[in-house]
């Protein structure tokens, strides 16, 4: 059916109205970090602030050992995300390209751990990172995330999707199950890979709880932890320095999404996730 103009009228303003949702509170943020703290307390807010503050940005940053906290971010993200590529590849293909005895139970029990909360298993893997005496270390907000149900999910739909006829043919070319993994599923299924290790790098590069349960002191402690102290500068909540430190927060995701956003829109048309 042919749209109207009205239609593409109703459409656009749609599609405005979701921008306009998710796009202000960020302005919003972005406009903040560079306020006096006297513009964040005006009503209605000023969008454009009078003087553009700078310094806001060395308060966040000098407020603890910032460089440190990004550090650990880094190496705790990448490092999980590492450890989930190791897992979730070979079980999606185990899965997508395997039946064996108990291959559907095993993948439901698999996708069943995808309604359970963090906040509902911390207790037992807090005791358990504590026996291993690793409490209050990275190896702590590491492990305990080495692999992803989600990613198993979402990989295995994609490795569903090679045709049989290739993977025969380079078997017959005397190629190892390794190479078919390495060489014929994980390019394929690239964009999905991608698209899952941005969803994963978020994810816990954001993440607050889990760093707060396993970490005791700045050492070991992640960047949303350290925007947090923001709220002792100035010896009250100064909300132009917090928003800063959340900018500064956000702008490694930022750069991420920018680079992956082809792949990411390569993804969801290959599996056809709507």
């Amino acid at each position: 059916m042919k749209k109207t103009p009205l239609k593409n009228i109703l459409n656009g303003l749609a599609l405005l109205l979701v921008v306009c949702i998710f796009a202000l509170p960020f302005l919003w943020m972005v406009s903040t970090s560079f306020k006096t703290l006297g513009e964040t307390m005006v009503f209605p807010p000023k969008w454009i602030p009078n003087q553009f503050l700078w310094e806001n940005f060395s308060k966040a940053w000098n407020s603890g050992p910032f460089p440190k906290y990004i550090l650990n971010s880094v190496i705790v993200s990448v490092g999980i995300l590492a450890l989930q590529f190791l897992t979730i590849i070979p079980a999606s293909y185990a899965f997508a390209r395997y039946k064996f005895r108990g291959s559907n139970f095993f993948f439901a029990l698999t996708m069943i751990t995808l309604m359970i909360p963090t906040q509902l298993i911390f207790l037992p893997v807090y005791l358990q990172m504590s026996s291993w005496g690793i409490l209050d270390t990275l190896w702590a907000l590491i492990l305990p995330f080495a692999s992803s149900a989600f990613g198993i999910f979402l990989l295995r739909q994609s490795f569903k999707q090679v045709p049989e006829e290739l993977l025969e043919a380079a078997r017959l070319d005397n190629a190892s199950e390794w190479k078919i993994i390495t060489r014929i599923m994980v390019p394929i299924a690239k964009p999905v890979l991608i698209t899952f290790a941005l969803f994963s790098f978020i994810t816990h590069w954001n993440d607050y709880f889990w760093p707060l349960v396993m970490t005791t002191t700045d050492a070991s402690r992640t960047l949303p932890l350290g925007i947090t102290k923001l709220r002792e500068v100035d010896g009250g909540v100064a909300w132009n320095v917090l928003m800063a430190g959340n900018l500064i927060l956000v702008i490694p995701i930022l750069i991420v999404f920018f680079f992956a956003q082809r792949q990411i829109i390569q993804a969801f048309v290959y599996t056809g996730v709507k």
